[in-house]
């Protein structure tokens, strides 16, 4: 069976995670992905490998109670093996609310998600939401 092309499967991501379906996010993943998340809060860093992703899109979903979205605001931008999505994010906690863009860029393989890389579009007041390292 043919892997779906970049743009389908990042599409499929993309819907998954506005539906908060954690399971189809999860099968999505290569074993060995590379999550680049950036700034300087308890997040950031270089995730690798499915189950350290896992580990740290769950905390962002334990500190904001759940409330943390996604969603994608414009058209995709497919070079090769590459996608670009230009994003919306949101979440609120106790003490504290980040809404801002960003692009996330995904790495595509064998119709998986092999690396990521985020871009926000307010690195310093997401520091803030999700607090210090």
């Amino acid at each position: 069976m043919e892997a779906a092309s970049p743009r389908t499967t990042a599409r499929r991501y993309f819907d998954a995670l506005a539906a908060k379906d954690f399971t189809t996010v999860a099968g999505m993943f290569a074993d060995d992905i590379v999550w680049h998340q950036p700034g300087g809060n308890r997040f950031s860093g270089t995730h690798r490998g499915s189950s350290a992703v896992h580990e740290m899109i769950g905390g962002m979903m334990a500190v904001s109670g759940g409330t943390f979205e996604l969603s994608t605001t414009g058209e995709f931008m497919v070079n090769g093996a590459l996608v670009a999505a230009p994003v919306r994010f949101a979440g609120r906690r106790e003490g504290g609310e980040m809404a801002m863009g960003g692009v996330d860029v995904l790495r595509i393989a064998g119709g998986r998600i092999a690396e990521v890389w985020l871009f926000s579009a307010d690195p310093q007041a997401e520091d803030a939401f999700w607090g210090a390292v």
